[in-house]
C-alpha cells in the first residue's frame, strides 16, 4: 500500500509518502519546512494569522505533491496530524477548517499518541533493546521507556511501552521563555535548564533508564550536522549517528556563545532553525543529565515512520 504521512508541529512541517509492503518501507517522496506555525502560541493561546497562512501554503504543496505521487500507483491513505501548538491553541479549529480547504483532513492528536507513533518508528530499527527515546519539538517533548519486539520477518514491531510522557517543554517554547538575549546570557541559559531539569525529572524518579538513548527531531540531528560540519545535509550520514557527551557539550558551547547572525551561518545549521537551537540543546543536555548517558544515537526515523507503520497495521499487514 501507499501511505501519505503529513506532520505539522510547532516548529516544522513535514512530508513522507512511502510504499509499505511485506518487504518494509520504501520512500517514495520527503519534504520537510520550517513554518513555525507555534509562533507566539505559548504567550497568546493563540495561532497567528501569518503562521496558519504559511504553513497552510506549505501543506496545500504537499497535497500536490501526494497526487503526483498517486499518478503512477494510487495513494491509498492520507494521514495528516498536528501536534503541540494545535493542542494549545484556542484557534486550531480555525487551522484543521484551512487544511480542509485545501484537501488535507487534519487529526490534532494528544502528547500520548504523538509519544507512541514516535517511537513506534524510532525504536523499529532498533528492535529487542530497551530503549530511552526523546522526541523534542517546538512546543513539546515526548520521552518513552520501552521496547519494540520483533523479528526482521515482522513489518510491523509489538511495542512496549514502559512509560511514555508528553511534556509541554519545547525549543520554540523554551526560547520564547526564556532566551531572549542575543546571544542568550548564562543566567537565561541556566534558568532555562533548571526548567528543563524541574520539568522532566519525574519521568526519571521512576526508574526510567537504559543504556541506549534514541533521540530524534531537529535538535539531534543538527549536533550531527554541525559537529560534522554537513553541506549539504546528508541524511544517510546522521541517522544511525553516535554523539558522545562530549562532543555534545563541544556544540553547545559554540552555539550558547554565538549570536544568532553567526549561529545561522554556521556548517550544517538550517537558518531558520538556529534561533530555537540553543534551548533544543539544553532539554537534550537535560535528558542525557537525568539519565546520566554519556550519548546518544540518532534517529530520522520518527513520527513520520510512525504513522506508515500504524496505517500499515490498521490494514491488517504484519
Amino acid at each position: 500500500m501507499r501511505v501519505a504521512a503529513i506532520d505539522i508541529g510547532t516548529v516544522t512541517s513535514r512530508l513522507l509518502v512511502a510504499d509499505v509492503d511485506a518487504s518494509g518501507v520504501r520512500q517514495v517522496a520527503r519534504q520537510s519546512a520550517i513554518t513555525n506555525l507555534g509562533e507566539g502560541v505559548d504567550a497568546t493561546g493563540e495561532l497567528k494569522p501569518e503562521a496558519i497562512d504559511r504553513t497552510v501554503a506549505q501543506v496545500a504543496e504537499y497535497r500536490r505533491i501526494i497526487d503526483e505521487c498517486a499518478a503512477s500507483i494510487p495513494v491509498d491513505r492520507v494521514v495528516a496530524l498536528a501536534t503541540s501548538a494545535s493542542r494549545d491553541a484556542r484557534n486550531s479549529d480555525d487551522f484543521v477548517s484551512r487544511l480542509g480547504d485545501v484537501g488535507v483532513e487534519l487529526s490534532v492528536i494528544p502528547g500520548q499518541r504523538e509519544a507512541s507513533l514516535s517511537f513506534l518508528g524510532a525504536s523499529n530499527d532498533f528492535r529487542n533493546q530497551d530503549l530511552l527515546f526523546a522526541d523534542i519539538g517546538g512546543g513539546s517533548t515526548e520521552l518513552v521507556f520501552g521496547r519494540a519486539e520483533g523479528t526482521d520477518g515482522d513489518l510491523v514491531p509489538n511495542l512496549s511501552l514502559r512509560d511514555s510522557y508528553s511534556f509541554n517543554i519545547g525549543c520554540r517554547r523554551m526560547t520564547e521563555r526564556f532566551l531572549a538575549g542575543d546571544p542568550p546570557s548564562k543566567n537565561e541559559l541556566g534558568t532555562a535548564s533548571a526548567w528543563a531539569h524541574e520539568t522532566l525529572a519525574p519521568f526519571f524518579q521512576k526508574g526510567n533508564t537504559c543504556e541506549r538513548l534514541v533521540a530524534v527531531a531537529g535538535t539531534p540531528t543538527s549536533v550531527v550536522a554541525v559537529r560534522d560540519a554537513l553541506v549539504p545535509y546528508d541524511s544517510s550520514k546522521v541517522h544511525g549517528a553516535h554523539v558522545t557527551r562530549v562532543e555534545f557539550d563541544e556544540v553547545a558551547r559554540r552555539m550558547w556563545e554565538l549570536p544568532l547572525a553567526e549561529r545561522m551561518k554556521v556548517p550544517g545549521i538550517q537558518p531558520k532553525r538556529a534561533g530555537i537551537f540553543p534551548a533544543g540543546l539544553v532539554i537534550l543536555g537535560a535528558v542525557m543529565d537525568l539519565a546520566h548517558l554519556d550519548g546518544f544515537t540518532v534517529s530520522e526515523s520518527d513520527i513520520l515512520i510512525g504513522i506508515v507503520l500504524d496505517a500499515a497495521r490498521e490494514a491488517g499487514q504484519r
